[in-house]
């Protein structure tokens, strides 16, 4: 019994956590997550926004290092992890992922699931109505940008980044009447990725609005 017990029971798949030092609560549940749900699982894939902000693979915060330790630990066991970067943890790097033992996919990824092609997805890209912010982000994506913010100092990039924040309420808060709208992802959008992946299986995140969505496209079932 305890071998069945202990066998790999699922694929999990987690996302848009925003773990934050404000909030110590939420950090708990997820180290509790990784010693016990997530210990019995096949793999864990992260789709994004696992932090609330990232600055850089140089932050010294205490947080950074007990989710690394604590991720290097899952993995250790077996359990391999997947990351994927959302729209707050863009710049999480390479020297991070190795830390704590996560590989990181490309957005957007497929990936095999018990013999079947499921393309997954952070899903800020498919918010499309929200035209500012695909600004932003084609804007932060930018190869030299990212060069340029990650040199300047610790303390710089920590104020850009509450500022950052601030706008964002900022400009969420004036759009009230339009943010079911702006934040869920454009049903067409959908159906173009997955019609030119030719996939019938998405798995995103970044909504915060959990769901099973049904598709008729193109003569087949997706979801």
């Amino acid at each position: 019994m305890a071998g069945a017990y202990n066998r790999r029971m699922a694929t999990l798949f987690i996302s848009d956590l925003h773990l934050d030092a404000e909030r110590p609560q939420v950090t708990d549940l997820f180290l509790d997550f990784l010693r016990d749900e997530a210990a019995t699982a096949d793999a864990l894939y992260i789709l994004g926004d696992l932090f609330e902000a990232w600055i850089g693979d140089d932050d010294p915060s205490d947080l950074a290092a007990r989710v690394a330790h604590a991720l290097r630990e899952l993995a250790g066991t077996g359990v391999p992890v997947y990351f994927m970067r959302g729209n707050r943890d863009f710049l999480l790097g390479n020297a991070y992922a190795a830390q704590a033992r996560m590989t990181i996919l490309p957005d957007p990824a497929v990936v095999d699931l018990d013999g079947h092609p499921t393309l997954l997805m952070h899903g800020d890209t498919l918010c499309t109505a929200d035209e500012r912010y695909q600004a932003f982000r084609a804007q932060t994506r930018d190869p030299r940008w990212q060069a340029q913010f990650l040199a300047q100092p610790v303390a710089a990039r920590l104020a850009f980044a509450q500022q950052a924040r601030a706008t964002s309420k900022a400009h969420q808060a004036g759009l009230q009447d339009r943010m079911e709208e702006l934040t869920d992802v454009s049903p067409d959008a959908v159906d173009e990725l997955m019609t030119r992946f030719g996939i019938d299986t998405l798995i995103h995140g970044h909504t915060h609005r959990p769901a099973i969505h049904a598709l008729q496209t193109g003569g087949r079932e997706r979801r």
